[in-house]
């Protein structure tokens, strides 16, 4: 299997990437036609609020979100997205962040929700305030979280609801986006990699989320160092006055009006919280490419072809001693459908902790999923595995079963 020549130049080892669209392994394979449109926009110069300005439109198309914007990550976006909902159009606010001291900055979170991600909301400043339990997940028959909980935990003080959005989270959205509109604060839901489906795109805007936020270097494949927003014009308006270079005179100062409204402000900002988030015009121009992309791909054939993909290796490794396999379902896999195996360690002399290890240390390195380890059990994923690669990760399996180096 050739190596790629900038990782031999950097003495890189490469990876076989059958974990999925992890960041910590470089996320996905970006488009080509997102490479072509970076290299098209790196021979240009253009103002960034313009390049940002026509950025919102087109995730407004696709989304049916009124308005929408670029970050360097879904991260970024959670980030600007609770700075948002903390200042506003305060300039005074903006160019406090991230002290909050006298100032309303509550977050509400069902506490399963909480993940170490939500660091982003905090970095804006936000205080995250934990409801509910997490009873459901231990078995008690009851929901983690009731609406009634997030409802009294919404104070003067409250900013926004944050949800992080999976198949099995509680509440529906729905339920706590009308709760939220009655109280008049935004929900900011994390849909990073909620897609595919692509009707994800537009299916919480429709639910009532004031703010989504999408990852745009996994399943989208644009550049890995990009997030997506989409959702109300006023947040993704105080996103830009956080985020974008404000260093400027004020008789010059002319913002896209499509984007901010100049003349309802009293000043011009300083270089906001969302600074340190920037997104360069190629990176902008490579996701908008990826987006419209994605918008119009035949997602049922990619289902249809990594289930196979999926199918075929959960069928080679059941051959092998000591390993069962299955392909996940709707209620048990991320996007894409995946062979979870498990070790029966009594039957390989090794546990799948181990077995996982040592696929690592192999040249090229094989990465597969590793966030079922207390249970025994790993997941392949097939979204980003070329046919070749399909052939090295089993042969991967063959030399490593049985042998010492897997004990």
């Amino acid at each position: 299997m050739a190596t790629s020549n900038i990782c031999d130049e950097l003495d890189v080892p490469r990876v076989i990437n059958a974990a999925g669209t992890k960041t910590r392994i470089g996320g996905s394979v970006i488009r080509q036609e997102a490479l072509e449109a970076m290299q098209a926009m790196s021979g240009s110069f253009v103002r960034l609020s313009d390049l940002q300005a026509r950025a919102s439109e087109r995730i407004a198309r696709i989304t049916g979100a009124e308005s929408g914007y670029v970050t360097s990550g879904a991260s970024a976006a959670l980030l600007l997205g609770a700075a948002a909902a903390i200042a506003g159009d305060d300039l005074g606010v903006m160019n406090r962040l991230p002290n909050t001291e006298g100032i309303a900055d509550e977050i509400v979170m069902p506490r399963t929700h909480r993940t170490g991600y939500d660091h982003a909301f905090r970095a804006a400043g936000a205080t995250i305030v934990d409801v509910g339990t997490n009873d459901y997940h231990l078995g008690t028959g009851s929901s983690n979280v009731e609406l009634w909980e997030i409802e009294a935990a919404i104070s003067a003080q409250t900013v926004a609801i944050g949800y992080l959005q999976k198949s099995y989270t509680q509440p529906p959205l729905e339920e706590v986006t009308a709760l939220a509109t009655e109280n008049n604060i935004p929900v900011i839901v994390d849909a990073a990699a909620e897609v595919p489906p692509v009707t994800n795109l537009s299916r919480f805007i429709e639910a009532g989320a004031d703010l989504v936020v999408f990852s745009g270097g996994k399943a989208i494949r644009g550049p890995q160092t990009t997030g997506i927003m989409a959702g109300r014009h006023d947040l993704i308006e105080s996103v830009a006055l956080q985020q974008l270079d404000m260093h400027v005179e004020d008789t010059i100062w002319s913002p896209p009006p499509e984007l901010i409204n100049a003349d309802k402000l009293d000043g011009i900002p300083r270089q906001g919280i969302g600074r340190s988030t920037k997104v360069g015009k190629e990176e902008l121009a490579g996701v908008l490419k990826a987006l419209e992309l994605f918008a119009e791909e035949n997602h049922e054939r990619n289902e249809l072809e990594w289930r196979q993909i999926a199918k075929r290796i959960a069928n080679e490794l059941a051959t092998v001693d000591g390993l069962e396999t299955r392909l996940s379902d709707s209620e048990d896999r991320s996007v894409a459908p995946e062979a979870i195996v498990t070790v029966h360690s009594d039957q390989t002399d090794c546990t799948a902790t181990e077995l996982v290890k040592s696929l690592r240390k192999k040249d090229p390195r094989i990465f597969v999923g590793a966030d079922r380890l207390h249970a025994n059990e790993f997941t392949i994923n097939p979204m980003c595995l070329r046919d070749d690669e399909v052939e090295y990760v089993l042969e991967g399996f063959d030399s490593l079963l049985g042998s010492e180096e897997s004990t």
